[in-house]
């Protein structure tokens, strides 16, 4: 990639590397030395920084706070076999990341932005990259709206911000999950398929519930009828059914997923069936019950590939096959880490060196 964009660089001080503990590291809370950040003025980008990892000074009126203009990503950095690093699929998560900026009327950010932010931020931090296996460095990438205005309008004005974090495997074992029926994640013509912040408040308190209840995590039903599956937590759904890999269908109340494209395709690779479409609760209760499905497990950037040992509809609870015995998800998922760890070719195209 050429560099386009002239980014100034203020060093911190003091490197937190040392003092990080690598066997702890709770998901988002450690972070790099640096972020790199811009601003949205006058109609175009500019104030291009990577800065001191810290806090960033703005006035409580800001929009995003009050009526909820703010996107982010997440991709992953991986030390390569060769002691390298590269980015995972930055295009795709960049593409949407616009997507989801122009559903929420924001400004659009364009790719040498995106781009040249993440490359230099990982180039001045990349000694943070970690090296054991199944760790990496999460890129969070953030926009936010800045106009100091109490009124309901687009804002004209928006700070980007990229952040980074070393990070473990983002759970530990598989997952006992509830299907519900009652509260909805998104909506038809809502703003489910964009990864605004709003999607995840709303998750929260019925996650909590479910958390309550003992289980890991929740699946998100279509809002309408509350027959489909849609959704699991933050991440997209997989079943193995018949020796096929049955997916919902993206819509728009269903994030189009990186990792989730990223199965489908190494799985046709691999000579695996994918459909993608409508997914009746009934029919995976069915298929359960049958023996016809074999394995479910949930796809996304943080989760990864995580399987899904029990899943709970109407308080009965159905008991799903042994994950260390599922071939389809556990041969997929290792296929996905040899390329982003460069232990194999990546015949896809799909790895970003910085």
């Amino acid at each position: 990639m050429i560099d386009t964009l002239t980014i100034k660089t203020t060093k911190a001080g003091h490197s937190r590397l040392a003092e990080t503990d690598y066997t702890d590291l709770p998901f988002g809370k450690v972070f790099t030395d640096h972020m790199f950040v811009a601003d949205y003025e006058d109609g175009e980008w500019k104030n291009f920084e990577i800065l001191p990892y810290g806090p960033i000074s703005m006035s409580p009126a800001i929009s995003a706070l009050h009526y909820g203009q703010a996107i982010f990503e997440g991709l992953k950095a991986y030390k390569q076999a060769d002691g390298s690093v590269s980015v995972f699929r930055a295009d795709k998560n960049f593409a949407r990341f616009n997507k989801s900026a122009v559903r929420m009327a924001m400004a659009t950010i364009p790719e040498e932005v995106f781009m040249q932010g993440i490359a230099a931020l990982i180039d001045i931090d990349k000694a943070w990259v970690p090296a054991e296996e199944n760790y990496s460095l999460y890129i969070r990438p953030v926009m936010f709206a800045t106009d100091p205005v109490l009124g309901v309008r687009p804002s004209s004005t928006y700070k980007f911000v990229i952040l980074t974090n070393p990070s473990a495997p983002y759970y530990s074992k598989p997952l006992k999950v509830k299907v519900e029926t009652h509260y909805t994640r998104s909506a038809e013509g809502g703003v489910g398929a964009a990864k605004t912040a709003g999607n995840y408040s709303r998750a929260m308190l019925p996650t909590a519930e479910a958390q309550a209840e003992g289980f890991d995590q929740l699946i998100w039903t279509d809002a309408k009828e509350h027959k489909y599956l849609e959704e699991s937590g933050a991440a997209n759904l997989m079943f193995v059914i018949g020796g096929k890999i049955v997916t919902p269908e993206v819509r728009e109340t269903i994030l189009d997923g990186v990792t989730r494209d990223t199965v489908i395709q190494l799985a046709k690779s691999m000579g695996i069936e994918v459909e993608e479409r409508r997914v009746l609760i009934q029919e995976v209760l069915d298929n359960i019950e049958n023996g016809t499905l074999t394995e479910a497990f949930a796809v996304g950037t943080a989760a990864t590939v995580t399987q899904i040992s029990e899943i709970t509809y109407e308080g009965k609870k159905y008991t799903l096959t042994d994950p260390a015995t599922r071939t389809v998800s556990i041969s997929i998922a290792k296929k996905l880490n040899d390329i982003r760890y460069g232990v194999t070719a990546d015949e896809f195209g799909w790895n970003w060196t910085i």
